[in-house]
């Protein structure tokens, strides 16, 4: 939640600067939103973790090999070939990472021929010649 403050404030001292307009008061700012000025400061100085660097670097390979394999590749196949790379990840993860990014597997429905032979009308023959009432009992079967 206090992350989502401090972008806000962030966000909004740029788009001022970026119009030559006055600077924001941002401890005004801060203080109608209720957080402290260090724990702003702190945040806006703040480096990546290595985790976070090593998400991020993961995420990108992930979006190369997917759009590689024409976005047909899921997690599995996306993680065994990270893993091959040298990569210890697991395919869970590489779920999450494709679920945060928006990123899903197209899926292909196998062909099924569904069509009749052209030929299936000719090999049908007219035995009853539209002669519906036989003349005996058991003489024609449909």
């Amino acid at each position: 939640m206090t992350e989502a403050l401090f972008l806000e404030t962030a966000q909004a001292d740029a788009q001022l600067q970026e119009q030559g307009e006055r600077r924001l008061n941002v401890c005004g700012v801060l203080k109608k939103l209720g957080v402290s000025r260090s724990g702003y400061l702190y945040w806006k100085k703040k480096l990546p973790s290595k985790q976070a660097i090593r998400k991020q670097k993961i995420k990108e390979r992930i979006i190369e090999i997917y759009n590689d394999s024409h976005q047909n590749y899921g997690a599995p196949k996306i993680a065994k070939s990270l893993q091959q790379e040298g990569e210890c990840i697991a395919e869970k993860t590489v779920g999450n990472y494709m679920r945060e990014m928006g990123l899903k597997a197209q899926y292909i429905n196998p062909f099924i021929a569904t069509t009749i032979d052209c030929d299936f009308s000719d090999e049908l023959k007219n035995i009853l010649e539209e002669q519906f009432n036989p003349e005996q009992p058991d003489a024609v079967w449909c």
